[in-house]
């Protein structure tokens, strides 16, 4: 996974690193720096550099090349010779160091910060809570993917003094890795988006995806939940000692924060945002998708439990915009694109298909999917699944790309003997689908392109940009 090398903060000092890390001061000059920096090839000149051990690299490898520009180190391996004019300290873990450096500016701060997590939709759920959120206050948000265990802390310390609140997205592979994000950032208000099947494969169970997810409601003042997940409601019911408020969101259920009456319109999506004890106001979203108005009605819960008005919510969330490769809606020579490639589990193809369904009744709709990654024991069955689901659900032609939804596939084509349902395309490889797409649309298409971010699906878009 890549990183963002070079992170500015606020100016931290020497006593600092170690009054977090324990570390030990093997060399003196600087007593400050400007930012923190895990990659010598983008460190700048007064920032430091902390010699992190990957599965593939080692930074103490590279510890000369970052002491060129940078003002100091942060080592668990001593150097053989101390540099000149240069900070070095020693710890038994920069990893763990980091963390805990991260931690310490936190504590520093008496800010409330509102950590996201759920199976889908946590970028946006964020990128929407900072958007509302800046309008208030002076907030700050973790960029891009630094959402684990690395780029967390990265992000935490570009802690300003004037910022008044953060933003954090915590993503996870395994059990127990949102409850040592928690133990870094302290969060005061945690969203849970959804429980779906994302890393089923790695946690081996949906009921261990969920336990995994409930790690943030530790220590929370406030939990903001979908109370249309019966799954996620459910394991709320199991939390023993959770002495915080919980507020819910939802389009179905009785909920503090619900959305009716939802409609499509030629920009985006339409609702009746109200908010319980607030009364409503109407709300046009510019991105599309049912998901979407959950994660909007997630932020609206955020923005009124930090003192937002309803007003003041609504103008927020209409000036959001979507995000390229999130269900990124294109027009093309009389060809709509939804372009959501950016990755894929079965729950959020399942919803994107639904979207495609309910944008393109006008002419054909056009499935391109590509494999569903991280699925383990389960891929075969998850990936077959999405075939029967194709067949049911009146699309009109099926592009699969790559081995595993070739399963899909195949599920499909065995509907199609049943029943009338799709044309089915099958692609080895994304440069196949690629070099053969624009035989198969057509003008009045409207197409979905989604698959796991390894597979890339978003050069499918550049093939048909060429071709049309």
């Amino acid at each position: 996974m890549a990183y963002i090398g070079s992170l500015s903060m606020a100016f931290i000092t020497v006593d600092n690193i170690l009054e977090a890390t324990g570390g030990e001061l093997l060399s003196e000059n600087s007593t400050t720096f400007k930012g923190v920096s895990i990659d010598s090839r983008t460190i700048s000149e007064g920032e430091v550099f902390f010699a992190i051990r990957g599965e593939k690299f080692d930074g103490h490898d590279f510890l000369e090349n970052a002491l060129i520009r940078g003002s100091g180190a942060v080592v668990d391996e001593r150097p053989g010779s101390l540099p000149e004019g240069k900070v070095i300290v020693c710890v038994n873990d920069t990893l763990r160091s980091l963390q805990d450096l991260a931690h310490f500016l936190r504590i520093k701060r008496d800010i409330p910060v509102v950590a996201v997590t759920g199976s889908n939709g946590k970028t946006t759920t964020k990128e929407m809570i900072y958007v509302m959120l800046s309008r208030k206050f002076k907030a700050l948000k973790n960029e891009g993917n630094l959402n684990n265990h690395v780029g967390l802390p990265l992000s935490i310390m570009q802690l300003n003094p004037d910022d008044e609140v953060m933003v954090l997205e915590m993503g996870m592979n395994a059990a127990g890795e949102i409850r040592r994000l928690c133990e870094i950032a302290l969060p005061s208000h945690g969203v849970i988006t959804n429980i779906g099947s994302a890393h089923v494969g790695k946690l081996g169970s949906y009921e261990a995806v969920r336990k995994a997810k409930l790690e943030i409601m530790e220590g929370l003042n406030v939990a903001i939940v979908n109370g249309d997940d019966d799954y996620l409601m459910k394991g709320l019911e199991l939390i023993k000692g959770f002495d915080g408020q919980i507020i819910t969101f939802a389009i179905y259920s009785d909920s503090h924060v619900v959305a009716r009456n939802v409609g499509t319109t030629e920009t985006g999506s339409e609702f009746l945002l109200e908010i319980r004890d607030e009364g409503s106001v109407s709300v046009n979203l510019n991105v599309y998708g049912l998901f979407n108005v959950y994660n909007a009605l997630a932020a609206s819960a955020v923005g009124h439990s930090l003192g937002m008005n309803i007003d003041e919510i609504k103008i927020a969330l209409e000036a959001h915009r979507a995000f390229p490769m999130r269900f990124e809606v294109i027009k093309k020579e009389g060809i709509t694109i939804i372009n959501d490639s950016y990755n894929a589990n079965p729950a959020s193809i399942k919803e994107s298909v639904t979207e495609l369904i309910r944008l393109g009744y006008k002419g054909r709709v056009v499935a391109i999917l590509g494999d569903m990654r991280e699925l383990g024991e389960f891929s075969e069955d998850e990936h077959r699944d999405v075939g029967r689901m194709i067949a049911a659900t009146g699309v009109d032609i099926l592009i699969a790309v790559g081995e595993r939804m070739g399963l899909a596939a195949e599920e499909c084509m065995k509907a199609i003997n049943v029943k009338a349902g799709p044309e089915v395309f099958v692609f080895r490889d994304v440069n196949d689908a690629k070099e053969n797409i624009t035989s198969i649309l057509k003008r009045g298409d409207t197409v979905l392109i989604k698959g796991s971010r390894s597979m890339t699906m978003e050069r499918i878009m550049e093939g048909i940009d060429n071709a049309l």
